[in-house]
């Protein structure tokens, strides 16, 4: 009796989910199918590194690559403005030339400007750079899409329009030092927490025409419909937005 023809079983479509991770999620098992990842290079603070970031920079790179506008391995930084607790902090400057005049260690315009310099050429050269070189994979920051993650649960200033201004001033510091090493940079956020951190920026600021990655949405529905919010800058585009699935935070691309 001849045997009966087994139909073919149809492979199962490349998945165009994305992912981010940092620390909270070292020693954990990490998703096998993803098309691309974005890696936190900090451990929290913009002055700390993430201890798993070689091994989270190899699995970000071994992503799919499926979805045509997202790089498979991104990066993201913590950033924070600590210019009202300089009692407490021994990493804000005390000099240096900014586009905002010169750093005289207070609680200024240009020191905040100068802070996010050198909180970004630190996290570069620091962390990244030898996390990258250790893994044997690409460290250049041109490469890379370098986001930076603007959250109230950081430090920041509040309470008016030049503490806004301050930390503004820290994100365009932090931009300019990337954009020195020829990186792409995008901010991560919420409408919310930007209003409230940053506020209004102006047509002629280097923040201005950055993408956006959006957060706080809790379904893939959510996230998808989120791709159509205004993005967080003047002539920028939303092109990521994040969804939290099982305690993952998933990303879908905009795009």
């Amino acid at each position: 009796m001849a045997a009966l023809a087994v139909p073919a079983t149809a492979s199962a479509a490349p998945t165009t989910v994305g992912y981010d991770v940092s620390y909270p999620q070292c020693d954990t098992d990490l998703p096998r199918d993803r098309a691309f990842a974005v890696v936190g290079v900090n451990g929290g603070l913009s002055t700390r590194a993430n201890p798993c970031l070689q091994e989270q920079l190899t699995w970000a790179w071994e992503s799919s690559g499926e979805v045509d506008d997202q790089p498979p391995a991104q990066l993201y930084l913590n950033t924070a403005n600590p210019g009202q607790l300089l009692d407490r902090v021994t990493t804000w400057p005390d000099q240096g030339a900014t586009p905002y005049g010169s750093c005289d260690g207070t609680n200024s315009t240009a020191c905040s400007w100068q802070y996010g310099w050198e909180r970004a050429q630190n996290s570069v050269l620091s962390f990244f750079t030898p996390a990258a070189r250790a893994a044997r994979l690409d460290s250049q920051p041109a490469r890379y899409v370098w986001w930076l993650d603007v959250e109230t649960m950081n430090t920041w200033q509040y309470g008016s329009d030049d503490a806004r201004a301050r930390n503004r001033a820290t994100l365009e510091g932090m931009t300019e030092y990337l954009l020195s090493r020829e990186a792409e940079v995008g901010i991560y956020s919420t409408g919310y927490q930007w209003s409230q951190i940053v506020g209004e920026v102006d047509d002629d600021s280097v923040l201005a025409d950055l993408d956006s990655w959006l957060a706080g949405s809790l379904t893939l529905e959510q996230a998808e419909a989120t791709c159509d919010d205004d993005p967080l800058v003047p002539d920028g585009d939303v092109v990521l937005s994040q969804y939290v699935r099982d305690d993952l935070d998933h990303n879908t691309s905009c795009d």
